[in-house]
């Protein structure tokens, strides 16, 4: 949607970013020990997201890899937004909830819209920003310089009782008060202007 705005667009928005202190996890209500260990065989922590992963490519989720989760953990939930986009807000591109407890991993794809329940480690999708279910692709304007693409692990306590198709702010009130521990892993991407 994004790749056929003109680059002069993007550079005069090129100072609107809410940051990361706005994406999900840096809300008090969600404070917790930052011990998980969130990676991904596609990228290093702040590295490039490879174009096959975003919207000028095959437009799949990546694969992810968590560790270190910690006993007592009855589920994990993942929220993926975009800590630059052209907005007040951070821009979600992911949210899944119900994820089975214990250190696991999500193939290539596995986070994808049509995915079967099996890769999808029992997980539940939300809405994203554009108000579908699954991975949204990055899509950064052109010229609005490098995207900071914020993966967000939550371990939890319980098993959130939401509904799929849930958006951002019935998850994050589902969330608050039951993480025991949280990772972030962080990919950049950009579309040169």
């Amino acid at each position: 949607m994004l790749e056929n705005m003109p680059s002069a667009i993007g550079q005069a928005l090129s100072s609107i970013r809410p940051g990361l202190n706005k994406i999900t996890s840096a809300s008090p209500d969600l404070a917790a020990p930052d011990i998980l260990r969130i990676t991904s065989e596609a990228f290093a922590h702040e590295g490039a997201i490879p174009s096959r992963f975003t919207e000028d490519g095959a437009k799949l989720s990546p694969p992810l890899r968590f560790e270190n989760v910690p006993a007592g953990t009855r589920s994990l939930a993942l929220v993926v937004e975009d800590a630059d986009s052209p907005t007040p807000s951070p821009l979600c591109h992911m949210l899944a909830w119900s994820i089975e407890g214990g250190d696991g991993s999500f193939h290539e794809a596995a986070l994808d819209a049509d995915a079967t329940p099996p890769a999808r480690c029992g997980a539940l999708f939300g809405k994203n920003s554009f108000m579908r279910p699954g991975w949204l692709p990055p899509d950064p304007p052109r010229g609005h310089g490098a995207h900071r693409y914020c993966f967000q692990l939550f371990a939890l306590d319980i098993v959130p009782e939401l509904e799929e198709g849930s958006g951002r702010g019935a998850l994050v009130k589902a969330l608050a008060g039951h993480v025991i521990a949280r990772g972030l892993l962080i990919g950049t991407y950009e579309r040169a202007g």
